[in-house]
This record gives structure tokens, C-alpha cells and sequence, in this order.
């Protein structure tokens, strides 16, 4: 039985690798949506094989991979905005609910951004069903996704350009054996990518600043709220 199981993934992986692979940039937007929103597909071996066959170009893809995961995860997102409040009510009780939902709002985007830059078997489609559920603002969400995404392609892509592709393997092997360490590595690695993202819009909004002191005489424009 486990060899007809390791059998059958080994034909999914190359059929999924033999029809998105030669799209190139848009296969791996294509591979986000369909892995975040549907079936799970080896997404790590396909970083892993555009990464190789094309380094100049390697982030490009870990961006457009990253991206199509964000879309794509809106499917459970809205699924467990639609309903989920009743599904798990029925599962526990008011108290434990509101104590779970006081808990996520409290540290919302890493505990979406996280999970998101974990590899298999991560149960990833749960924490953003719960995310829908809380209620998580749709635009933080999005980036939550694509923030953990890029740290986990990116660390695939950037390790496979220097060691080959065998290498995702080693790295699937320390998550399982190592999980704690890995854990922290990654929440590391993530704040950073936040520091550097809120430094990037502090100077752009220092920027905006400055061009509105210089005109004063210009009317304010009233800025649309996000979702």
C-alpha cells in the first residue's frame, strides 16, 4: 500500500511539474492560486526546479509564487468568513471562542505570516479558514500570506541555487526533526522582512510629507478606507 501511495505522488509531482513548469513566471502565480485556494501541489519541488534552470530570474519567480499563494488563500479565507463562527461553535464552547479570537487579534499577522512560510505538513488551509472566521482585515491578510510566503520560496530558492535541488529535501527533514529551531529561524527571518517593509513605507510616507509642506496651497485629498 505504501508503495502504490509513494508511487502515485511521484506521477502527480511530475505531471504537476511537466504542465506548470515550462509557463514560467506565470506557472508559478498559476501554482500559488491553485495550491492556497484548491489541492495541494509540490510547490517546493517547483521552486525548487525554476530556481535551478534559471538563477538570474530566481526571485522573480519566489515573488509570483508568493503572490498566487496570497490570492489563492482567499478561497478558505472567505469560506471560514462566511460560516465558520457557527462551524466551530458547534465543535466548542462561546468561552474558549472568544479567548481563541482575543488571542489571534493580539499577534494577527505573524499568526497568519508564520504558518505561511512553514512547509508541509503544515496545515496551513486551517489557520486561514480561522483567519476568515476572526474576521482578519482582508488586505493584512494578503500580505501576511505573501510576506511568509517569500521567506519560504526564497529560502528554497536561494539554498537550491547554491547546493542544487536536493537540498529541499534536507530542509523538509530539519522541520520535521528540528521543528523548534526552524520555528524560530523563521519567525527571525520574518521580522526582518516586516522591519524592512515598515521602514520602506515610513520613508515613502516621509517623502509624501515633505511634497505636501512644499504646497500647502493644493486642496487634501480624503483617502478611501481600506477593507
Amino acid at each position: 500500500m505504501s508503495s502504490f501511495i509513494a508511487k502515485w505522488i511521484a506521477r502527480y509531482k511530475g505531471l504537476v511539474l511537466g504542465v506548470l513548469g515550462p509557463l514560467g513566471f506565470w506557472g508559478a502565480a498559476l501554482a500559488g492560486v491553485v495550491d492556497s485556494g484548491t489541492l495541494p501541489i509540490p510547490m517546493d519541488a517547483l521552486i525548487a526546479t525554476w530556481a535551478w534552470n534559471d538563477h538570474r530570474h530566481a526571485w522573480l519567480y519566489v515573488f509570483m509564487a508568493a503572490a498566487g499563494s496570497a490570492i489563492g488563500g482567499l478561497v478558505p479565507f472567505l469560506l471560514g468568513r462566511a460560516g465558520g463562527e457557527l462551524f466551530l461553535l458547534r465543535r466548542i464552547d462561546r468561552a474558549r471562542y472568544e479567548a481563541m479570537m482575543a488571542r489571534f487579534e493580539k499577534q494577527e499577522f505573524l499568526a497568519m505570516a508564520i504558518p505561511s512560510a512553514l512547509p508541509p505538513p503544515t496545515p496551513w488551509k486551517a489557520f486561514v479558514f480561522g483567519a476568515g472566521v476572526f474576521e482578519m482585515n482582508i488586505w493584512n491578510f494578503m500580505l501576511a500570506v505573501f510576506a511568509g510566503r517569500v521567506v519560504r520560496f526564497g529560502v528554497e530558492a536561494a539554498l537550491t541555487v547554491k547546493y542544487g535541488p536536493e537540498i529541499v529535501n534536507v530542509v523538509g527533514e530539519l522541520f520535521k526533526h528540528h521543528l523548534t529551531m526552524m520555528l524560530v529561524i523563521v519567525a527571525l527571518l520574518l521580522g526582518l522582512l516586516l522591519f524592512w517593509v515598515i521602514r520602506k513605507l515610513f520613508k515613502r510616507n516621509g517623502g509624501v510629507l515633505n511634497e505636501v509642506e512644499a504646497d500647502e496651497s493644493e486642496p487634501r485629498r480624503r483617502k478611501r478606507p481600506w477593507l
